[in-house]
């Protein structure tokens, strides 16, 4: 499980998630409570919530998908969700990440 911090202006507001994941994730998405729930792609399960004001983010992968370009659109929708829902890129992601585990 990954936890995101969100961007100033980034509501963590449960409705606005998931029309990023709508628009991301062009598939049916189910909604336990405030979790969502989807299959796309090379991910098997994608499980969405906010806690404590972070994006929390579960993902599964599938195993037995070996085609390369879904693959990789998988991957492309998957980092345009993070970048909408949170407002920051994968590079400053990965700076706040490292930053975290020093911290640490």
């Amino acid at each position: 499980m990954q936890q995101y911090k969100l961007k100033r202006g980034f509501k963590p507001e449960p409705d606005r998630i998931y029309q990023v994941m709508q628009e991301c994730f062009p598939v049916e998405i189910s909604r336990n409570g405030d979790r969502f729930e989807t299959s796309y792609g090379a991910m098997s399960k994608i499980t969405v919530w906010v806690e404590n004001k972070k994006l929390c983010v579960d993902t599964v992968s599938d195993v037995t998908v070996k085609d390369d370009e879904t693959i990789l659109q998988t991957n492309k929708a998957y980092r345009d969700f993070l970048l909408m829902a949170t407002g920051y890129t994968a590079k400053e992601r990965l700076k706040m990440a490292k930053k975290e585990v020093g911290e640490a």
